[in-house]
């Protein structure tokens, strides 16, 4: 057996297919048979119009919000929408729609202008439905609504992502561009009932030296600075100062007793009011008793947001900025 095999061995040796049977072999070893190619997932296509996200770390494909996917609206309600957005929201949500130094909040991010459709949502918050945290309401059509939504949207659209600004260089305004004597005049025709150049209004461009926030400032009437009331180059507060855009509220009990101090609460049903001391003081309301009169600093200053228009308003603050 053993002779039959070599002899087998020999014969295939002599003819040299046992070499090319090795050579094979480690061929085979060394290069195994392709494998298929991995499934690779299907590329999304962006909707028409969408901008391509930047390149580096953290890039995202573009489309993946819901501002991104709306369609492009009409060009020309857009650009009336972006006018009306200047001459009405922009003082307090900004050119750019990150909030403003009046305090109003950052609509890149605004959970109502990012779910809404086409103003339905932004209408209401227009019409007054959230005065009481600081939203007056604003004399505006719905139409006019509908285009600032419109506009809002499209720079939404622009955002390579949620919440980033759109591309562009950063907006530098010149506020100082009124003239001081036409708004001298308007002054005195319209505020001098509540201030005075040589009282609380006394050296307000040394106090206030920011052109913008001065401006800021007097059209809203005393919050130049976001929450806490006070802009840029504005002097520190002193500590314990009363709050100038407090409310003050007048309780007349049915006895004839008054109870004077800052509201703190008023509805049907209850009024509180603190005291100059910081006491607390509640009282239970019955078919509008006891009787409550308020007193707000900033009334006057919503109100005259209704008629201001922009070339007033430059023309105040240029006078303002002459007050030092």
């Amino acid at each position: 057996m053993k002779n039959t095999l070599a002899r087998a061995l020999h014969a295939l040796v002599a003819t040299g297919l046992l070499a090319s049977m090795i050579v094979v072999t480690r061929a085979d070893s060394q290069n195994p048979p392709p494998q298929p190619a991995p499934v690779q997932p299907p590329a999304t296509t962006p909707p028409p119009g969408a901008p391509q996200p930047p390149a580096g770390r953290g890039q995202t494909r573009p489309g993946t919000f819901p501002a991104q996917q709306r369609p492009p609206g009409d060009p020309a309600v857009i650009a009336r929408g972006k006018t009306l957005y200047d001459a009405t929201c922009a003082f307090c949500h900004g050119r750019d729609l990150r909030g403003g130094e009046n305090g109003g909040p950052n609509l890149l991010r605004s959970e109502v202008t990012l779910t809404d459709k086409a103003g339905e949502q932004i209408l209401p918050i227009v019409r007054g439905s959230r005065a009481e945290k600081g939203m007056p309401p604003i004399e505006m059509s719905e139409a006019d609504v509908t285009a600032v939504a419109e506009y809002i949207h499209s720079m939404l659209a622009l955002s390579p992502r949620q919440g980033m600004p759109p591309p562009g260089e950063e907006i530098v305004l010149n506020i100082l561009v009124g003239d001081a004597a036409a708004g001298e005049k308007y002054f005195a025709a319209k505020c001098t009932t509540c201030h005075s150049t040589s009282g609380d209004l006394q050296g307000i461009a040394v106090r206030v030296t920011d052109p913008k926030s001065l401006q800021n400032l007097w059209v809203s009437g005393g919050a130049a600075g976001g929450r806490g009331g006070r802009g840029r180059g504005a002097a520190p507060a002193a500590p314990g100062a009363p709050n100038p855009r407090a409310i003050l509220a007048t309780v007349t009990l049915p006895g004839g007793e008054k109870a004077e101090g800052r509201l703190v609460r008023l509805d049907d049903f209850y009024v509180a009011i603190a005291e100059p001391d910081g006491t607390i003081r509640s009282f239970t309301r019955r078919d509008g008793l006891p009787k409550v009169d308020l007193k707000d600093p900033a009334e006057g200053h919503r109100k005259l947001l209704a008629e201001l228009t922009d070339k007033d308003m430059h023309n105040v603050t240029a006078y303002l900025a002459t007050l030092k």
